[in-house]
């Protein structure tokens, strides 16, 4: 283990020493673990095995089914009237009835069918955006799952540092003490240090563990037996979005295209659909047969459907607005977010470079004054510096992870994960 409280070297030696070690202590969430599931393993495994895997795949199917059905025309009638079967005066005998077997069949005019089909194509493409949206919005939910949980594996490596410190200032307090250079309380302040610092960090391994076992459960699993890969946690570069339209975006087409789709099938039914029929008729009276054929066709076509038209048509122009102001306020969170983690990785950037290594170096000057014996050095001033340190250690573990759900909801917003979801489906 990486300690940044040296006493016993060169002071040069002591300063770098110290500053690779506060630098190098945050990408190293505890000793002899190793570091295998990185995000892209992580939402797989959610990609491939949660359940709203299963629901989106059943509302493709009903989306697809719906095609089909799409593809069938009107069916035809069969069917039998019964004439004069009863009644008074000379129609009160069976013998007058006349009975009529006929066959019906209804030809779609207008290109009802292929616009029928074409509404449930275009159906199926924006349920499809859907799902995909559905999932994505679970892949960001993981995803920042998995950065709390990085956040609380670099937490471990602050912890075990700062009960390191405390022990290593313990002992030179108790050889202090032992010479009368300090009161006996001191020792018993030291020692109060100590066991805050040791509770610390059980808690931040309950923490880790507790964020392992949550992630664990977005795939099923039921224990935190697994080691993460945390070498991305302390990568704070910002990533350029890409230039093309986001899922959103695609959904908010697919149900454009959709409304145009319903247009053009409103626009079919300004024309009537004739109906033509034919028969068999058998009078009862003198045993005859007669052959009956007949038609009809509807009236008033285009003022009865006038309000489909005007509905679809007004569906399809607030389609269209929604494209364009969700392209602005997506846009603008996309713009927000790319500033918002440029300024968080200035600040990690100006910790790395300025405030640790200053911050070591006053604990090295600190303890070494303090180790010598030197009555103008106290706990209290090697207990403050080296809180210093700790400070900046968690300040940057917490801008990292401000950092990282910044870029979650960034990931989402592009799609970035979206090619996880076609490998998924393709397996």
């Amino acid at each position: 283990m990486f300690s940044i409280f040296i006493v016993h070297q060169p002071v040069r030696l002591r300063h770098a020493l110290a500053i690779c070690a506060a630098i190098a202590a945050l990408s190293v969430p505890s000793v002899g673990v190793a570091q295998d599931l990185s995000l892209s393993d992580t939402l797989s495994r959610v990609a491939s095995g949660d359940p709203s895997v299963a629901v989106n795949a059943a509302r493709l199917r009903a989306a697809d089914a719906a095609v089909i059905q799409a593809d069938v025309r009107p069916r035809d009638v069969v069917g039998v009237d019964v004439e004069d079967f009863t009644g008074t005066s000379p129609y009160s005998s069976l013998g007058r009835s006349q009975t009529t077997a006929w066959y019906e069949r209804t030809w779609e005019r207008g290109g009802k069918r292929e616009a029928r089909i074409g509404v449930a194509r275009s159906e199926l493409g924006a349920t499809a955006e859907h799902s995909r949206l559905r999932m994505l919005d679970l892949l960001a939910q993981v995803q920042a799952v998995w950065v709390e949980a990085l956040a609380a594996e670099a937490a471990i490596s602050i912890a075990e540092q700062r009960l390191v410190a405390a022990q290593q200032v313990e002992g030179e307090t108790n050889r202090r003490v032992g010479r009368a250079l300090d009161p006996l309380f001191v020792v018993e302040r030291a020692r109060t240090v100590v066991a805050q610092a040791r509770i610390a960090l059980d808690q931040a391994r309950e923490n880790a563990r507790i964020a392992r076992a949550t992630l664990a459960s977005y795939w099923g699993a039921r224990n935190s037996d697994y080691s993460l890969d945390t070498t991305p946690f302390t990568n704070a570069e910002p990533i350029r979005p890409p230039a093309d339209d986001g899922p959103d975006l695609a959904l908010l087409t697919a149900e454009r295209d959709a409304a145009g789709a319903r247009i053009r099938l409103a626009e079919t039914g300004n024309v009537g659909d004739p109906t033509a029929r034919v028969g068999l008729r058998h009078f009862g009276q003198g045993n005859g047969m007669a052959v009956m054929v007949g038609g009809s066709i509807p009236l008033g076509n285009r003022s009865a459907n006038r309000g489909n038209v005007a509905r679809a048509s007004a569906e399809a122009q607030m389609a269209e607005a929604e494209i364009v102001v969700a392209r602005v306020q997506i846009r603008r969170e996309i713009d927000r977010l790319a500033a918002e983690r440029a300024a968080l990785a200035t600040e990690i950037h100006g910790i790395e470079r300025e405030v640790l290594p200053s911050a070591v170096r006053a604990v090295t000057l600190v303890r070494d004054g303090f180790a010598r014996g030197a009555t103008a050095f106290t706990f209290l001033e090697v207990n403050q510096a080296q809180q210093a340190v700790v400070d900046a250690w968690s300040r940057r573990v917490e801008l990292l992870r401000r950092f990282h759900l910044a870029g979650a909801r960034f990931d989402r917003l592009t799609g970035r994960h979206a090619p996880l979801l076609s490998n998924a489906e393709n397996r």
